[in-house]
């Protein structure tokens, strides 16, 4: 559970883990800043990718890149069936659930059928630290822009909701990102949100932005609001800088 027991959500626009040097991935400075939420020395983590599949590739690769944290280190898996008896259960008692990147379509198509938007939801206001990467962060929103359907990005519209805004994510590194986002914003496809660029990540008690965070000096979170009929406009966010990896 959270160190205070209310809700927070740690939406991280890129960069949960970075290359070690090895051919493998170690947690970045943002995962230790989730692991820290949960004010647990020793937290239950849950790890969810849906988004690809729970692919076995894909499903090692965490674990093995969560091995150096002082964490109990457990998985949801929903291909070919949930790997645990009772899933509610199962993620009520974490400390903190992570969601993969992938494809964020598919994964609330799935979390819809099983049942897991109003688990994680009743897993969230219990206290529950929940954070994710690019689908996984995009997905607690209301919507944003997604590679889901192909390389041309195109509109989510039926995130989960939990967060009232817009999210959008690899903001400064994918060049498709700003301008639609900018664009469903301004139109009123999608409200008011929240972008951070690679290595950022959004923090959320409750539904309130309370700030961002990076491990990058140069990287920069935003607001983004409409601007009259059509337009949107953009507010730079300074991320308070955690410790480089």
């Amino acid at each position: 559970m959270s160190t205070d027991g209310q809700p927070h959500i740690l939406a991280i626009g890129g960069g949960s883990f970075v290359p070690d040097g090895r051919d493998g991935h170690t947690p970045s400075p943002l995962l230790r800043y989730a692991f820290d939420l949960t004010g647990q020395d020793r937290p239950r983590v849950c790890f969810l990718t849906t988004a690809v599949g729970d692919g076995a590739e894909h499903v090692s690769r965490l674990y093995a890149a969560f091995s150096s944290m002082d964490a109990e280190v457990g998985h949801l898996a929903l291909f070919p069936m949930p790997n645990v008896t009772d899933v509610r259960a199962h993620l009520l008692n974490q400390d903190l659930v992570y969601v993969s990147g992938g494809s964020a379509a598919n994964l609330l198509a799935l979390w819809r059928l099983h049942g897991l938007d109003e688990i994680l939801l009743e897993v969230w206001q219990e206290g529950v630290v929940l954070s994710g990467q690019s689908a996984g962060a995009l997905c607690w929103h209301v919507g944003g822009g997604t590679d889901s359907f192909g390389p041309r990005l195109r509109p989510l519209t039926d995130g989960l909701g939990f967060l009232p805004f817009s999210c959008g994510v690899h903001y400064d590194s994918e060049p498709q990102r700003r301008p639609l986002l900018q664009q469903l914003v301004g139109e009123g496809t999608l409200p008011s949100g929240y972008a951070a660029d690679e290595g950022v990540a959004l923090h959320y008690v409750g539904a309130e932005f309370v700030q961002a965070v990076s491990y990058r000096k140069d990287a920069g979170a935003y607001r983004v609001e409409p601007d009259g009929p059509g337009t949107a406009k953009e507010f730079r966010l300074e991320p308070r800088l955690l410790a480089s990896p």
